[in-house]
């Protein structure tokens, strides 16, 4: 049997692409051997270093240098931790390599990148060892510099980080008070505080786009695209639509809000005409043909799939794919004559009254469907950051849910159905979007929770399957209450989180069998996945085995990001607005119970903020975490989610995101849905 060495040797030597019995033939091996060259022959193709054409033949591909950059990508089936190549020069998809404990047996995180020294092992498999960390979370500190006698310092943005580090002044020159920078932790000598390398400046902190700047660094998401995805992007051209369904007769209309930055999806409907299907509706889907611009392999591809998704502030988004595609050749703006991924080219033109009635009477039966199938009905108020001609927030305020908002959310849902169908159909892998139920643990909080409410909805027999109308029912009981936001909130905390997975177990929230995303290309990688198996010839899926189920790993990891980084905006925004309004006095409701304080919530901006326990009326409070509550020892007074309480805001941390508030007066709450206790009595506390 040949080294796999010898083997990329000989294929080199002959550049034409050659069969197994050629190979074998070559190197004198029997059919004894044949199994064994073949595993051989799969091992360095997963490697990337062979190419395996339609025609079951080989040729070299791209020989591997010692040492490579790499990023890690989830794990293999047996998990394996594995990494991808940070750039790949080869044809087609990267290749993963089993990554091997280093010498110093650090651990390298999930989308963290290393040094690492290629091993290839004598079954032809490659193994990453990496070296050394090429990124330093730990040591990488974003936050604000204050000049100080001695030159300066950097306060952290992460609140956990109580550290203050100091800058030498001659790393300080030229650095004014107040400038957002990122840091590198240096060296701690054995006396002294910690010290700082100031690495990148972000602007003044006071300056319109600080926010978002500051939490795009903090969370270091991508924000510069390679210069070659840039080259291919600019380069691209409109879709020749020679070959494609003409849909320009389709009235397509979009949807969307007035701050929508890019629209990858168009709809149509109109009553069937078939009288076997009265009452029924045809529905079209258009969805952008991002795959058509983006391909496998390609610059612009490796960068898709690092970032993952979009992630969107008030002020700006950090696209997946540049802005020459994201905003134009594939994004659905009326008037154009776009390439859709349902085969066609259709035009995008305003909506007449005509059309939406057609559009509602179609989401009139989506709806009663849904409500039929029992999904999850929460109600939950989203925020949106009002900005003022400069982008600088004058207000937070509720963001409206319309009846339109929901028309698109059930075609997308239906449309998003329809893809994850079709491939199970074809027996292809799949990119699911999967919902677990939930965790018994957290359902038992919440049904104590429930109880002390008097909302015996939860109240399960062993054994019982758990659905999403259980949860309505519940939901359906708290509405029109004072408590209703608070009973929404601990449902949704009692869920599981969705993620993406080749393994279908069906979305728990949709009371859907099977789910996958199709209708977002340009915002979601996990789409672009979906949208290459719909149009890959059979038996040749674009990704399968340890590729797919790396890649959920990454793009869930990358959806998760980009939610903290949302969140931790919002929570930016709200104390910069809040910072002038110091020593106010707020009606606000306990959201979340610890051993330290509560947690309030502000009804009209969604404003978190703690109230330390140690501001609460003179008394020890011991922690209930069972009923989500403090409890004076002496006194018997008590704290516990969902009362309604008096505050006064104390302290505003616009960098960190962060309120404090102090009880005001003698706060307490005030009886609990006193009208669903039926023959109860009153509830004591205590």
């Amino acid at each position: 049997m040949p080294s796999p060495e010898a083997l990329l040797e000989f294929l080199r030597d002959n550049p034409e692409a050659i069969g197994t019995r050629e190979i074998a033939r070559a190197f004198g091996l029997g059919s004894s051997d044949q199994p064994a060259l073949r595993a051989m022959l799969r091992a360095v193709t997963r490697s990337g270093e062979l190419v395996r054409g339609g025609d079951r033949r080989f040729a070299a591909g791209a020989a591997l240098p010692e040492m490579m950059a790499v990023e890690r990508a989830g794990s293999d089936a047996d998990g394996f931790p594995l990494v991808r190549p940070v750039a790949w020069p080869g044809p087609g998809e990267a290749p993963l390599f089993r990554l091997v404990e280093s010498a110093a047996g650090d651990e390298l995180p999930e989308s963290a990148r290393a040094l690492a020294r290629l091993i290839r092992r004598e079954s032809g498999e490659t193994e990453a060892e990496p070296v050394r960390r090429l990124d330093t979370p730990e040591s990488r500190i974003v936050g604000v510099f204050r000049r100080t006698r001695g030159g300066g310092e950097v306060i952290p943005a992460d609140r956990r980080d109580k550290s203050e580090y100091g800058v030498l002044g001659h790393d300080a020159v030229g650095l004014p008070d107040g400038e957002l920078v990122v840091a590198e932790e240096l060296p701690s000598r054995r006396f002294g505080g910690k010290r700082a390398r100031i690495v990148e400046r972000l602007g003044p902190a006071d300056a319109p786009g600080s926010i978002s700047r500051l939490t795009i660094a903090a969370f270091d998401i991508p924000s510069e695209f390679p210069r070659e995805a840039l080259a291919e992007a600019a380069a691209a051209q409109s879709v020749d639509l020679t070959g494609r369904a003409d849909l320009r007769d389709l009235a397509l209309v979009t949807i969307d809000g007035e701050d929508a930055r890019d629209f990858d999806d168009a709809v149509w409907a109109e009553a069937d005409a078939d009288p076997e299907n009265r009452g029924g509706w045809h529905i079209v889907v258009a969805i952008a043909d991002v795959g058509h611009y983006v391909r496998p392999g390609s610059a612009l591809d490796r960068e898709a799939v690092h970032r993952g998704n979009s992630v969107y502030f008030p002020d700006r988004v950090v696209p997946m794919l540049p802005e020459a595609l994201s905003n134009d050749l594939c994004s659905l703006k009326p008037g154009d004559v776009q390439a859709a991924r349902d085969g066609s080219g259709g035009t995008v033109v305003p909506i007449t009254p005509e059309r939406l009635d057609a559009l509602y009477g179609a989401f009139a039966v989506l709806d009663r469907a849904r409500r039929a199938r029992g999904a999850l009905e929460l109600d939950l108020t989203e925020h949106r950051v009002v900005l003022d001609g400069e982008r600088r927030p004058i207000a937070v305020v509720p963001r409206h849910r319309l009846d339109s908002h929901r028309l698109i959310e059930e075609f997308m849902i239906l449309a998003n159905v329809a893809a994850a169908e079709e491939l199970e159909s074809r027996h292809q892998p799949c990119m699911y979007r999967v919902h677990d139920a939930p965790d018994p643990e957290k359902l038992a909080a919440l049904r104590d929770f429930l109880d002390e409410l008097g909302i015996p909805g939860l109240a399960l027999a062993k054994g019982q399957v758990i659905r999403p109308a259980l949860f309505n029912r519940v939901l359906e009981k708290a509405r029109d209450t004072q408590e209703a936001p608070i009973v929404n909130e601990l449902v949704l905390r009692s869920q599981a989180q969705a993620v993406y997975s080749p393994n279908n177990i069906g979305h728990f929230g949709l009371a859907l069998p099977r789910y996958a995303h199709f209708t977002s290309p340009i915002r979601r990688y996990a789409d672009l996945v979906v949208h290459r198996a719909l149009t890959a010839p059979a038996g040749r899926p674009p990704l399968a085995g340890e590729a797919i189920a790396s890649t959920a790993d990454h793009i869930s990891m990358t959806e998760r990001r980009a939610a903290a980084a949302e969140r931790a905006a919002m929570d930016r925004y709200r104390a910069t607005l809040l910072s002038d309004a110091i020593g106010t006095i707020y009606q606000a409701r306990i959201t979340g119970v610890a051993p330290f304080g509560f947690f309030i919530s502000l009804p009209e901006s969604g404003a978190d903020g703690l109230v330390p326990v140690s501001t609460l009326p003179s008394d020890y409070y011991d922690h209930d975490p069972r009923k989500h509550r403090l409890v004076g020892r002496r006194s018997g007074r008590q704290f516990a989610l969902g009362d309604a309480v008096t505050v006064r805001l104390a302290e505003a941390d616009p960098m960190g995101g962060r309120l404090l508030f102090r009880l005001e007066g003698e706060s307490f709450a005030k009886p609990r849905f006193t009208g669903l206790r039926r023959g109860r009595g009153p509830r004591r506390r205590g």
